[in-house]
């Protein structure tokens, strides 16, 4: 028996009162982890609530997938049952879809079985369930993982994405350089290439950009963090329909609420933050990011999405 996840402290957390803004549209949270949650039915009512219409939720298959898979319709007749008995009027529950993948930390466990069972498992739920491959990449700042062992299991879960015609969530800390050149190497998913928490300026953000027109960057609360201009700097030089916004939520709560758990109703607050940046109004952000989110992960109907058979 697997020794218990950690979980956090259901929202509001330390006991703040939180005011989330009012986007005035629906808009999307591309990353988060729902099985990371205390309370993933509970999140997705207050994400209903702040208009997050699409929840994209990651799960690793060395990090006890079940809980998702198994989980899920669970936390989704909660959530649909408490949105139904709301005093202002009934609310549909968030639609949430998964992304699968193995991410850099655990890629010592990447191996032949894994790849296989990442296949299968992208092949076989529901249609459309599965939107992408992630979270994949590198991460230098921690190795976990040997960087070898990363370096395989990137370009084995890329080019895994590419047979299958499904995007890829890209995490890289500490190695943007290298993930870039791998992405340059293996290619980038002509379904589309998210680069995950975007954390770095201008030049890195046009260097991704310039590799493919699927490539696009997303952003989380250190768009928020007051020290964090060179996030926020990197967003005049990258169009708004390849833009889109995460929480990565339980971790990296947005200003001013850092440091508290974090969830995907939070993902207003960052929205908020690169509309505040780039001088537009903050519900033609919040759809834009909403439409952004949909065609890359073939929600809009212009491609099939759950993997190619």
């Amino acid at each position: 028996m697997p020794e218990e996840r950690e979980r956090v402290p259901s929202f509001p957390g330390s006991g703040k009162t939180v005011v989330l803004p009012d986007l005035g549209a629906p808009t999307a949270d591309t990353h988060a982890h729902l099985d990371m949650l205390a309370d993933p039915a509970g999140a997705l009512v207050r994400a209903a609530r702040a208009r997050i219409t699409l929840v994209c939720s990651i799960v690793d298959l060395t990090e006890e997938p079940e809980v998702t898979l198994d989980g899920l319709p669970g936390w989704m007749r909660t959530a649909t049952a408490a949105l139904a008995a709301e005093p202002g009027g009934p609310l549909a529950a968030p639609d949430v879809r998964l992304i699968l993948g193995v991410h850099p930390h655990n890629a010592s466990r990447f191996d032949a079985d894994t790849e296989r069972a990442l296949r299968a498992l992208a092949r076989r739920l529901p249609t459309g369930l599965v939107v992408g491959l992630g979270e994949l990449g590198l991460d230098f700042h921690y190795d976990h993982s040997p960087r070898d062992a990363q370096r395989d299991s990137f370009r084995r879960q890329l080019a895994l994405a590419n047979d299958l015609g499904l995007p890829v969530t890209v995490h890289l800390r500490a190695a943007h350089d290298e993930g870039l050149e791998v992405l340059r190497d293996v290619g980038v998913p002509d379904a589309g290439c998210i680069i995950h928490c975007f954390t770095e300026g201008p030049e890195t953000a046009t260097r991704f950009l310039a590799l493919s027109p699927s490539v696009m960057i997303s952003f989380a609360g250190p768009v928020t963090f007051a020290k964090a201009q060179q996030v926020r700097d990197s967003l005049a030089v990258i169009p708004l329909e390849r833009i889109l916004a995460e929480t990565d939520s339980p971790f990296l709560a947005p200003a001013p609420y850092r440091g508290e758990p974090n969830e995907p109703a939070f993902v207003t607050l960052n929205v908020a933050r690169i509309a505040e940046t780039l001088g537009q109004p903050a519900e033609l952000v919040a759809a834009a990011c909403m439409d952004n989110a949909r065609r890359v992960f073939g929600l809009d109907g212009r491609r099939p999405v759950g993997g190619a058979s």
